[in-house]
């Protein structure tokens, strides 16, 4: 019975490698040496493009600006120590990761922490954009003839990313490693050569055309300018939150080799922005160009072309490109923990085969290609979107910090030590980078800067309303009343469309339980079952079991009409069986069974009924694994497959106690030891009368763990197993989004099982 792997399941294996353990999420943690590529490359990267950033300000205002650099660069490079001070704070005070959103959230309220999230989304979706099309944009002042192919290269590179962090973090970090520091070094060796060539005179850059909006007059600058070119270059500064964000994925103790890595990452990034903003001033005929780059002037003019030039170029690009992995890590993070406050929809928490949060994944490189397809891939544009999140979170940050160091106080000896120094260090940053958030806003509003507020302000309300549905099917559960074994009669309905092996299965199958009330109907369009149809089951049944007609027009409104006719108490239940023949795979079965499909799945809304499907694989012209006679299973086992205790649960477990089974058992498949004991305990409290199974499933792939306990019964060839499956039902196909679609996973695995019947007990959501 057992099946080789798919080709599907290949091709994931080779792109993403073999699936690893949940108990290897330990050896998965990062040292600094590796940590520093994965998290520090975006603040690292921007370095190659903030002195421009400025320059593009400062020379479309006037021709006579470069003296401005030096000290609006010195004023960032004192804003980056302070934020980087501020953050050591950070990553010692919260060691649990969250940055921003958790320190916002304990010390400012919910809708601080709310602001903070939304402007770190936004941020690090725009993180892996920027990055990646400043990458391009070496790429293409080395070789101008790709310029036109901007967009596609873009996007082909946020795949090329997205597939290097679906292999893990620690992978990504080895494969991001040479790159990082390659750029480090090279960046350097460029400084500390323009340094010394510059003794003697400074050399000048190859000419290249001016970009189209620099200044040939000179004009007096007045201080909006000045403003609005510091905050253009403050993009050096982005990134630097990611750490604090991402203090769980170190190794021990994470948050010493956090505040470690963090300030190995300022020194670096500060030396080398001095150095490029220093030598762009100083090198004759630097400018702002179309053509080429600011960084590739300064080291073409450095190195006097040659390799020296290419290797600056070939390291910039690949850092800029793979600065998006740090938005790579810290955006899914983020996610997982907002899902596992309920702000975000639940499977961000689910970890892939490589123990990444996978869905994170995938969502963001999903938005980045997207805005990258509607900006065209244009740089200038999209940098203008980028600084406000930054600033936003940082802000946000600080004062929680000052809060938090506040409620140290108030501990009296009890208190973190040092909180005096702390408090100072997290107030003055709060200070600064709040005065930056009003400049930059006010500097870049018209520019671009008020879609990337548009889009905190549309998130922030988006992640109240999926809070808020959450909190109501909560509050719609906790108040179900459903006690256990209280157990109803089971009436039940057979839907013979046809007199096959499946039919003879589902006769056997329901018999084997002896329900109370038992009918056989089927879709008859002219009034009457055909003759012919009638015989063959006769003698199938052996005449004990009449068939009745319904209207085959419309098979909803027949099975559904013929449901309400049947007389039942509060706690009965009727129980629809639908035998089905398969043929083919999955697309086959859903072409040709789409009116059965599209039954089941609107009988879920009904209230109080059970559907059961009976499928019977025909291979080779032959039923697989069944006898194709309506006789009783020799042993019926029912298994409940449960993920919590609530009245879903209970609800399925007391329907699977009234079929009579030789044996009837609750599994729990265990992707969360701390879920795992957690339900063992409500449900010992909850005194389920049933017993329950906890099934190890350490590569968090229900499938190889879920045959395997059905084909432990099944081994047996005079078994047959009966799934139960709670299924909670939503009122809106929107909300289908926010719940983990376990139930049509298991729907579909089931379907091709030998002896496996699966049952589907609805609980149908009234109020969302």
């Amino acid at each position: 019975m057992a099946s080789g792997p798919t080709s599907v399941d290949l091709l994931k294996r080779v792109l993403v490698g073999r699936a690893v353990a949940s108990s290897r999420l330990e050896h998965t943690l990062l040292p600094k040496i590796l940590a520093l590529p994965v998290f520090a490359s975006d603040p690292l990267s921007s370095v190659a493009y903030a002195t421009e950033e400025s320059m593009v300000v400062l020379l479309a205002a006037s021709a006579d600006t470069k003296h401005l650099i030096i000290p609006i660069s010195l004023a960032i490079a004192a804003l980056l120590a302070i934020v980087v001070i501020s953050y050591r704070q950070t990553v010692r005070a919260y060691p649990s990761g969250g940055g921003a959103y958790i320190v916002s959230r304990e010390n400012l309220g919910r809708f601080a922490g709310l602001i903070a999230a939304s402007a770190l989304l936004v941020d690090y979706m725009m993180t892996v954009v920027v990055s990646v099309v400043a990458g391009v944009y070496a790429i293409t002042s080395a070789a101008p003839g790709l310029q036109d192919h901007r967009v596609v290269l873009s996007i082909g590179f946020v795949v090329f990313v997205t597939f290097a962090n679906l292999r893990g973090a620690r992978e990504s970090g080895t494969l991001f490693a040479i790159p990082t520091y390659g750029f480090v070094l090279t960046i350097l060796a460029m400084v500390l050569l323009g340094f010394l060539r510059c003794l003697g005179g400074c050399p000048s850059t190859e000419y290249v055309e001016p970009a189209s909006d620099v200044a040939t007059a000179i004009a007096p600058v007045g201080l909006f300018v000045i403003l609005r070119a510091f905050s253009s270059g403050a993009t050096a500064l982005t990134g630097v939150e990611a750490i604090s964000n991402g203090v769980p994925a170190f190794r021990r103790p994470q948050s010493r080799n956090a505040a470690t890595t963090l300030l190995m990452m300022g020194v670096i990034s500060i030396a080398m922005y001095l150095g490029i903003s220093w030598l762009a001033t100083h090198i004759g005929g630097t400018t702002v160009s179309e053509e080429r780059t600011v960084i590739a002037q300064i080291a073409h003019a450095v190195f006097g072309g040659g390799i020296g030039f290419y290797l600056v170029q070939f390291f910039t690009a690949a850092i800029l490109i793979l600065a998006a992995n740090a938005a790579y890590q810290d955006f899914p993070r983020l996610a997982s923990i907002l899902a596992r406050d309920d702000y975000m929809p639940r499977q961000f928490l689910n970890r892939g085969d490589r123990l990444v949060f996978s869905n994170g994944v995938v969502v963001l490189a999903a938005v980045s290609c997207l805005v990258i397809y509607v900006f065209d891939a244009n740089l200038t544009r999209l940098i203008q979107l980028y600084i406000v999140g930054v600033f936003t979170s940082f802000t946000l940050s600080q004062s929680g910090m000052v809060r938090h160091w506040l409620a140290e106080r108030r501990k009296g000896a009890a208190g973190a030590k040092g909180w005096r120094s702390a408090i100072v260090i997290n107030a003055f940053g709060a200070v600064v980078t709040g005065v930056v958030l009003v400049v930059v806003t006010a500097t870049k509003f018209l520019h671009g800067a008020w879609l990337s507020i548009l889009a905190m302000a549309l998130i922030v309300p988006l992640l109240l309303a999926i809070r808020r549905h959450y909190s109501a099917v909560t509050a719609e559960l906790d108040g179900a009343r459903v006690t256990p074994g209280r157990v109803g009669a089971n009436h039940v309905l057979l839907l013979v469309r046809e007199v096959d092996a499946a039919a003879a299965e589902a006769l056997g199958y329901v018999r084997s339980f002896h329900p109370p009330e038992l009918h056989a109907i089927a879709p008859a369009p002219g009034g009457a079952v055909p003759a012919e149809v009638r015989e063959q089951w006769d003698a199938l049944s052996g005449g004990s079991l009449p068939l009745e007609p319904i209207d085959g027009r419309d098979l909803f409104k027949a099975v559904r009409d013929r449901i309400r006719s049947i007389s039942r108490g509060s706690d009965d239940v009727v129980t629809v069986v639908i035998p089905e023949l398969i043929r083919g795979g999955m697309l086959s079965y859903l072409v040709r069974k789409r009116d059965l499909f599209q039954l089941k799945a609107r009988l879920l809304r009904e209230p109080n009924v059970v559907i059961t499907d009976v499928p019977v694989h025909i291979e080779a012209g032959r039923p697989r694994g069944v006898d194709a006679r309506p006789l009783i299973p020799h042993r019926m086992a029912v298994l409940v497959f449960v993920s919590s205790v609530g009245a879903p649960t209970i609800r399925a477990v007391n329907y699977a106690r009234s079929l009579d089974a030789t044996e009837t058992r609750a599994i729990y498949f265990d992707l969360d030891p701390e879920q795992a004991h957690r339900l063992e305990d409500e449900w010992f409290e909850a005194r389920m009368d049933v017993p329950l199974d906890i099934v190890e499933a350490p590569f968090r792939d229900l499938t190889t763990p879920m045959l395997d306990e059905i084909r432990r019964f099944t081994a047996r060839p005079d078994t047959v197993v009966n799934v139960v499956l709670p299924e909670l039902v939503v009122r809106k196909a929107r909300h289908l989004l926010l719940h983990n679609q376990n139930a049509l996973f298991i729907k579909r695995l089931l379907l091709f099982e030998e002896r496996a019947v699966l049952t589907s007990v609805p609980f149908a959501l009234r109020g969302v």
